[in-house]
């Protein structure tokens, strides 16, 4: 019997800055919150170590309760930073803080930086995610923070 391959999401977009200004938004806590929190949601940084091999902690809070996988109302996840290349991509680890097993793993994050005339090519592709993630729920929040992440670079 075949084992099924490892679920993977993707999402890309285009924003208009240079692939190194974008990648600076991805390591600089302040502008990550800016942009990082989808639509519905704030964002808080516990812990944060912009360099390979180091960890980070934030929490995303819903503003309506009953969605969160931490609590009611928040996200807490942590990981570490296992490829930082500046301007062209950035690899991390995610693990969510929750109790319910339909949540548990390691997901691997890849956000690559592609140039593209008058700005960059961004493109994220989400590996082993946990079951509990709706593919519909992962799709629009990966386009809400893409969509953030082009209208605080413009």
């Amino acid at each position: 019997m075949a084992v099924p391959e490892p679920r993977v999401d993707r999402a890309s977009g285009f924003v208009p800055a240079p692939p190194e200004t974008v990648y600076r938004a991805f390591v600089e806590p302040e502008a990550l919150m800016a942009w990082l929190p989808p639509a519905g949601m704030t964002g808080r940084i516990v812990l944060f170590e912009p360099r390979e091999g180091g960890r980070y902690r934030i929490a995303l809070a819903y503003r309506d309760e009953g969605k969160g996988k931490t609590d009611a109302s928040t996200d807490v996840s942590e990981g570490r930073f296992l490829v930082l290349e500046p301007g062209r991509r950035i690899v991390m680890s995610v693990l969510f803080d929750s109790a319910d097993p339909a949540f548990a793993g390691e997901m691997i994050m890849t956000w690559s930086f592609a140039p593209a005339p008058g700005g960059t090519e961004v493109a994220v592709a989400a590996r082993q995610v946990p079951a509990g993630i709706a593919p519909e729920d992962h799709a629009a929040g990966m386009a809400s923070s893409l969509a953030n992440l082009a209208k605080l670079l413009a």
